[in-house]
């Protein structure tokens, strides 16, 4: 199974050395094409196997799985110079590009991906969506199995995601702001900046671990550490006061524009 990578700036190298590090695919059969050397040779440094190109058409001549790791404004161009056979799977990473707009440059027979991660893909542990469209079972779960090896993904239809790309590749940057306003409060009584830092990342982490191999709801994991007249319960009550339940679903709605 062969990839081809267009694009090797962040998403795309990130992709690149996931699928490196895996199982699945190995880095010899991982080609990545990018117009920059300089982002080819520095990934090229980290891992010498995978093959790198500034050449569009010739990174995707041999390629099972084609990635289009780029910008939205940027996939008419680059698919207008490419020309897929149709045994070739199109995985467009592109956010807001619909499978609709994809189909008027590769036909309707094409088999097609849309894929959001997020920006944590560059340590294994993204949450990843999929939607397909003329794939079989066998193409979807082979996609699930790539992702799941570069943290979690999750098959949904294209007219969730809008609303899921808003709840995990926006997402995230809400949660490292819970991260950075909870330094400056550690900062302010007198914890060192880098000490903060680590013991909120690590309690964000231990929440979501909570959750994700307990398969136990936020409520339920609050309620074992607000004790009755404790100080647990009286932060709690101020950030609702504050309104930060309502700031954050008013903030993930305003992300759900496609």
């Amino acid at each position: 199974m062969k990839v081809a990578i267009i694009g090797a700036g962040n998403m795309g190298g990130a992709i690149a050395r996931g699928l490196a590090q895996g199982t699945i695919i190995p880095a010899s059969d991982v080609t990545v094409a990018d117009p920059f050397s300089g982002n080819l040779e520095t990934l090229q440094a980290d891992y010498p196997e995978i093959r790198v190109t500034t050449e569009n058409p010739k990174a995707i001549e041999d390629a099972d799985i084609v990635i289009l790791a780029v910008k939205p404004w940027l996939i008419d161009q680059i698919l207008s110079v490419i020309r897929l056979e149709p045994r070739q799977v199109l995985v467009s990473i592109a956010g807001g590009v619909t499978f609709e707009q994809l189909v008027n440059s590769v036909g309707p027979e094409q088999t097609i991906f849309r894929l959001i991660p997020n920006t944590a893909i560059s340590e294994r542990q993204s949450m990843t969506l999929i939607a397909s469209r003329n794939a079989s079972k066998e193409q979807e779960q082979l996609m699930l199995d790539i992702f799941n090896e570069l943290g979690m993904a999750m098959l949904i239809p294209e007219s969730q995601m809008g609303a899921t790309t808003a709840l995990t590749s926006c997402g995230i940057a809400y949660v490292l702001k819970y991260i950075q306003a909870a330094m400056q409060a550690g900062i302010e009584m007198g914890v060192c900046p880098k000490d903060a830092q680590k013991m909120v990342a690590q309690s964000v982490k231990g929440a979501a671990e909570l959750i994700l191999n307990n398969d136990t709801h936020p409520s339920v994991e609050i309620d074992k550490v607000t004790t009755p007249g404790g100080i647990t319960i009286k932060g709690i009550n101020e950030l609702d006061h504050a309104g930060f339940t309502s700031a954050v679903i008013k903030a993930i709605k305003a992300g759900n524009v496609e």
